[in-house]
């Protein structure tokens, strides 16, 4: 019987690994995955940057992509929420998969809200879908959102997780992969120093004196 557990065990690790193995070949065959120099959103440098919004312009990937995220959370839910606009076709292809709706956060002077008649109805279950989790930022924004409708997080489903140590969500945070991010501070990056252009991801290359 234990050996039949270890097996299982073992085929489950398998299947993981080589999921995670074909998702990592498909953002390196489409070049989701960039190597330089970068500036982040929240103002630090990275010399890695994946962008999965790369992937998900292709519908026939995007349903696949939120399959998987979907074999991660198969419990029922009502409503999956983007919280950024980078989120809104992952979220979008979740819902389709889970049968549940589908709506994205606005922002109106820094304050995240729900527009267009969007609404979270009280007791519902809210999953939250994100493309690239960093920081959590985001995502815990969205939680105390969702909160405020008095309804409920089951879960943050990011095709990239990113982020480093603990964000403390107290909701179960998975991934197609986890991959850590690097930061350094503008003043002392050891790119900078190194003179490699430094890129903003979407945009292209800034200027040298731009640091």
């Amino acid at each position: 019987m234990e050996n039949d557990l270890n097996a299982t065990e073992e085929k489950k690790y398998f299947m993981a690994k080589m999921r995670k193995f074909d998702f990592v070949s498909l953002l390196r065959e489409h070049g989701a995955i960039q190597s330089g120099h970068f500036l982040l959103p929240n103002g630090f440098h990275t010399q890695t940057y994946i962008q999965p919004s790369v992937l998900l312009q292709y519908p026939h990937l995007a349903r696949r992509i939120a399959g998987e995220l979907c074999s991660l959370f198969p419990d029922e839910v009502n409503v999956v929420l983007a919280p950024s606009a980078g989120s809104i076709v992952i979220a979008q292809e979740v819902a389709r998969e889970k049968g549940a709706r589908s709506i994205y956060t606005d922002r109106i002077n820094g304050v995240m809200l729900l527009r267009r008649d969007f609404r979270i109805n009280e007791g519902e279950r809210v999953l939250i879908a994100d493309d690239v989790l960093n920081s959590g930022r985001l995502c815990s924004e969205a939680m105390m959102l969702v909160r405020g409708y008095g309804a409920r997080t089951t879960g943050i489903a990011a095709i990239v997780d990113r982020s480093t140590g603990d964000p403390g969500f107290h909701v179960p945070i998975r991934s197609l992969l986890s991959y850590p991010l690097q930061l350094f501070y503008a003043a002392s990056c050891p790119l900078c120093e190194q003179n490699i252009p430094l890129t903003v991801p979407g945009l292209g290359r800034l200027p040298d004196n731009f640091r």
